[in-house]
């Protein structure tokens, strides 16, 4: 991979990433709850399953999906299910108390549920496979060894998606303050629940 390749690459993921998409719509609203520093929790959670995407793709699962059509479209039916569900979730809560002044988390939602959380709303997109194995290639020299370049490339998306989590964090933190009042909560819950669930739908229209 030639440094030019690497810096249009780099550029490309770093806009891709910026985005609004499910993954930092569920950042910036752990946020809002919790507050940026304990929503890291769900951020690690979201990268974790990124990464291993991404990983996955470059080892050919995306293939594999692409020739199990049924497989895909099983995965891409319980993710669509999980958005929509989050959707009603956030509209049903639409209005309810923050918690961000504490220096704890509630006993119910532990680190671990939070990471569980980010875990599942990044791995519950199975499009991002496809666009992977079709993105990656792309940026790889076939002359050269091809495991370092799908390293460099899984590494530069990680440290963009990184970057860009902790700026939706902020955002969610800086909007918390604005959101202590139970009419703009309510809102802006609902409108959380119209794009979770606007997310899923648009998942339904992917084909492999």
């Amino acid at each position: 991979m030639t440094l030019h390749a690497w810096w249009l690459f780099a550029v490309a993921v770093f806009l891709l990433c910026g985005t609004p998409g499910p993954n930092m719509l569920h950042i910036m609203t752990r946020s809002i709850a919790f507050g940026a520093r304990r929503s890291m929790a769900a951020m690690a959670g979201c990268l974790t399953a990124l990464v291993l995407v991404l990983a996955a793709s470059a080892a050919g699962v995306s293939a594999l999906l692409a020739a199990w059509p049924r497989v895909f479209d099983a995965l891409r039916y319980a993710g669509v299910a999980y958005l929509i569900f989050l959707g009603i979730k956030a509209w049903r809560g639409a209005g309810s108390p923050l918690d961000v002044g504490s220096d704890s988390l509630p006993a119910t939602w532990s680190a671990a549920r939070l990471f569980r959380g980010g875990f599942a709303i990044g791995i519950s997109n199975p499009k991002l496979l496809l666009f992977a194995a079709a993105f990656l290639p792309q940026f790889i020299d076939n002359a050269s060894p091809r495991v370092p370049q799908f390293a460099i490339l899984v590494a530069t998306f990680a440290v963009f998606e990184s970057f860009w989590y902790g700026v939706y964090a902020a955002g969610g933190r800086t909007l918390a303050r604005s959101l202590t009042r139970p009419a703009l909560r309510r809102a802006f819950d609902r409108m959380t629940g119209v794009i979770f669930i606007g997310f899923g739908l648009a998942l339904l229209r992917v084909r492999t």
